[in-house]
């Protein structure tokens, strides 16, 4: 049986609310006012943590025009022609980081971010950061997983560019260097996912094959697929907000905005309360429905001695009468007095 794994005031486990995260990643579009708001109106939706990405440009990649390094024209990122361009656009700077977590701080909610070397741990490490996040690409750096191991706090890992190896190898690489509090989300690194890839029956096998507890990272579009995740057992969901202002940033064409995403939320905790137990009795709120089913009436008029045929009495609602069970028992017995049309059948009238 796993334990729960503590994020800040937070357990996460089996039985436990689903831990819900707000990616803002670069939809603060270099605004730190941006990121300040997103951060309270996170926190108002009902989110459990704030998750931010913690690189610089020069951290991620090259400043090179090569091949290598330019974004492919169908990519949702053309736009910025290489990949230093990008993250010289979406990164969230370090300089923002005081007063981000001062935010957070005062709104009582966690912030804690996706890391991608050892540089931006060691600024985490200055912060009240309560857990780690390794973002998919970086699965394969096992000199990063050891270093977010070796700060004794819970790490949440994407699979979205793994495969079952690279998993294992990273789970182990993590436990060998003192982590077992470990989280994996089933995520498609695919933007935004079409839901036929998302494959949400992985959160479970990846609970099963790891001894983790398991959750999704989700770029699909709208709130369906992280619900349903939440149906077959994710214990964390991670989605990418905006705010609602139409302004266009790196990431806004898949994230949702705040009203979208505390709608979620509600119907997250919705789905949590209806997935319930096994329980064949009937709940409160049915049995005062019982008699709505159907029972033995009689449906014409009967005479003392006369017998009960399909002729005079009938299955239907209400459910004041004789159970409909016993119906092949009372036809062809004797009525014990005078009925009529409407009268319940019971045992007390007949012979």
């Amino acid at each position: 049986m796993m334990n729960d794994i503590n994020i800040g005031s937070i357990a996460i486990g089996k039985g436990k609310p689903t831990y819900v995260i707000a990616e803002l990643s670069g939809n603060h579009g270099g605004k730190i006012s941006k990121a300040i708001e997103m951060i309270h109106a996170a926190h108002k939706a009902g989110a459990d943590a704030i998750k931010i990405q913690v690189y610089r440009p020069n951290t991620i990649t090259l400043n090179s025009d090569k091949a290598d390094f330019a974004i492919a024209k169908d990519n949702a990122w053309a736009a910025y022609k290489n990949l230093y361009n990008l993250y010289e656009y979406a990164h969230t700077p370090w300089e923002w980081l005081p007063e981000l977590f001062k935010h957070a701080q005062e709104l009582g909610i966690e912030l804690f971010g996706s890391v991608f070397d050892e540089t931006s741990v060691d600024e985490l490490e200055q912060y009240p950061v309560k857990a780690y996040k390794i973002a998919s690409p970086e699965i394969v750096d096992l000199a990063l997983l050891e270093k977010v191991a070796k700060t004794g706090k819970p790490v949440i890992v994407s699979t979205g560019l793994a495969n079952i190896g690279d998993v294992f190898t990273a789970v182990s690489h993590l436990k060998a260097h003192g982590c077992n509090d470990i989280i994996l989300l089933k995520c498609t690194t695919a933007y935004p996912t079409p839901p036929e890839e998302v494959n949400l029956k992985t959160v479970a096998n990846l609970e099963e094959t790891f001894n983790c507890h398991a959750g999704l990272s989700d770029h699909t579009m709208g709130i369906g697929v992280s619900i349903a995740a939440v149906a077959l057992g994710a214990k964390v969901i991670e989605k990418h907000i905006k705010l609602a202002d139409e302004v266009e940033t790196v990431d806004s064409f898949f994230s949702l905005t705040i009203e979208e995403f505390q709608q979620m939320i509600v119907e997250i905790r919705r789905a949590e309360k209806a997935i319930g137990k096994v329980d064949y009795d009937l709940t409160p709120a049915a049995s005062l429905n019982k008699n709505g089913r159907r029972s033995l009436y009689v449906s014409a008029d009967i005479k003392k001695g006369e017998k009960f045929t399909e002729n005079n009495i009938k299955s239907v609602r209400p459910g004041f009468g004789l159970s409909t069970k016993y119906k092949a028992i009372v036809l062809g017995r004797e009525a014990s007095q005078d009925l009529t049309l409407g009268d319940r059948l019971s045992w007390d009238v007949i012979q």
